[in-house]
């Protein structure tokens, strides 16, 4: 029986016939990378490859590093295999990589989410032998409402603060989530940033990426001074001294784990948003099936119950324990 054309090393997910690894959450010297959330862009890698989209964010995040860019849909050789990357949808930026050694085609999903966000690159289903696919949101509770669904529910919900004379302040990914809301709500007031946020803004803006005007919070900012206001920070910023300078205000969070009534009330939200960037139940299933693989490796979150559903719709499937940690929910949210 022939070798798999990608194994689990103890640096990470490795290609032996090309000499790399993919997403490493250990040092080495060559990591294909398929985007810039802190899982799966690690540092001390001796050279990164990504894509150019993807690169401005990971080179903020990790600093001076020697890195190559490879376009979309580029094929590029490395030692006799072939590599290319393709559209996640996850964030902006973010790739699946296809390898491809004598025939053999595995595709390595990274993180992603099959509905356009009208941000981020979206979702190319890559033909492939072996697909490894993230399945954070693995179970069939978790089926996302369409996005301009939501984002209507955060609209109504910032207007109405408004109207009430409090201050929005919702809690999101500083970097995907924040930007993709940016690009999606209605201009109803004024937009404040915590820094980490409108770190990334910039960094987008100078990409191309369209976004809204927004004002980076200050100490002389206050709820006072800003009106009517919608306040997006990291979830690490809620119920801290940085936003007692907003009140009176409510508090909120958009995250795919907010369909989960007891996070959100162990996180102390009355109201949530099940707003994700990863692929719900239906579209993690939709996008095995566009692959047309035979084979399918699950990783990053309910591994086991995917794998089991795949198997019960006659695929070859099992689990592939990497550590790669995701957006958890006592994290920045998924």
């Amino acid at each position: 029986m022939a070798a798999d054309l990608l194994t689990l090393t103890l640096q990470g997910l490795y290609c032996p016939d090309g000499d790399f690894h993919i997403d490493p959450w250990r040092p080495v010297s060559r990591a294909l990378v398929t985007h810039g959330h802190s899982d799966h862009a690690r540092p001390g890698m001796a050279a990164y490859l990504t894509t150019p989209q993807a690169l401005p964010v990971i080179r903020h995040r990790l600093g001076p590093i020697t890195a190559q860019t490879l376009p979309y849909g580029q094929p590029l050789p490395i030692n006799g295999v072939t590599v290319s990357f393709h559209p996640a949808g996850h964030v902006p930026g973010s790739a699946q990589i296809r390898v491809e050694h004598r025939g053999e085609v595995w595709v390595v999903s990274g993180d992603y989410k099959t509905e356009p966000d009208g941000l981020a690159e979206p979702f190319a289903p890559v033909a492939c032998h072996v697909f490894i696919t993230e399945c954070t949101f693995g179970l069939p509770v978790f089926r996302w409402r369409p996005q301009m669904e939501t984002v209507g529910d955060i609209a109504r919900w910032w207007a109405a603060n408004a109207a009430a004379g409090r201050t929005s302040l919702l809690a999101a990914y500083s970097f995907g989530k924040a930007q993709r809301l940016l690009a999606a709500l209605p201009p109803l007031g004024p937009i404040l940033t915590h820094g980490a946020v409108e770190e990334v803004n910039q960094i987008l803006r100078a990409q191309g990426y369209a976004l809204p005007p927004t004002t980076r919070v200050t100490p002389d900012i206050t709820g006072k001074t800003h009106p009517g206001a919608l306040v997006l920070a990291p979830p690490s910023a809620l119920a801290t001294t940085w936003t007692r300078r907003f009140e009176p205000a409510e508090e909120a969070m958009a995250s795919g784990w907010m369909a989960v009534r007891g996070i959100r009330r162990r996180r102390g939200l009355g109201t949530g948003f099940a707003l994700s960037d990863h692929a719900d139940w239906d579209g993690l299933l939709a996008a095995v099936r566009a692959t047309g693989a035979g084979r399918v490796r699950a990783t990053h979150g309910y591994t086991e119950p995917f794998a089991r559903a795949l198997r019960d719709l006659g695929l070859q499937a099992d689990t592939l324990q990497t550590e790669f940690l995701g957006d958890d929910a006592t994290g920045d949210g998924a």
